[in-house]
């Protein structure tokens, strides 16, 4: 079962570089189909783009912590962001990181995924709308001017929609 299990991310990933191309300026555009492909960045597909495309796995490995927006681990169903920059951090977006780790039950300060998958919460640098702060970003839409109570009840109302089968992709 693992042998067919390597064998079709082995497919998977040389489709995306066949798809995109093999040359190796395209380690971008490929890392990013494979995260969309995979939902992050595992080690045995950074390898095998790195194979794929020619370039040293420590390349692949530099490029993919480099940018923010790869992963390098599982993330949940919902990604939520909350910035901590300057005019956020002023504005109250600790009170909020504390509170939702708490309502998350993300009791590590390393913890970002909940045990049940469901969700991801992680604390940025900066979102880049500081007139909104503080500033949340959920299933990538923007949230502002935001509070520990009104995260909260957002992730419940989430919760909600999705245990009466409902979507959440107008969040």
């Amino acid at each position: 079962m693992q042998e067919k299990s390597v064998n079709d991310t082995a497919s998977r990933v040389d489709a995306i570089i066949e798809r995109i191309g093999r040359q190796p300026c395209m380690l971008v555009p490929v890392l990013q189909a494979a995260q969309e492909e995979f939902k992050y960045l595992p080690r045995e597909v950074m390898t095998l783009v790195a194979d794929g495309l020619g370039v040293p796995p420590a390349r692949v490995y530099g490029v993919a912590t480099f940018y923010a927006h790869f992963a390098l681990e599982p993330k949940g169903k919902y990604v939520i962001r909350c910035c901590d920059g300057t005019a956020c951090h002023v504005k109250g977006s600790l009170a909020i990181i504390d509170g939702v780790r708490a309502f998350l039950n993300l009791v590590d300060p390393k913890e970002k995924t909940t045990s049940d998958g469901m969700y991801t919460f992680e604390s940025v640098s900066c979102l880049g709308a500081c007139g909104l702060a503080p500033v949340l970003l959920i299933a990538d839409k923007v949230h502002g001017q935001a509070t520990a109570q009104s995260t909260i009840q957002f992730i419940k109302d989430m919760v909600a929609r999705d245990e009466e089968g409902g979507s959440n992709d107008d969040i």
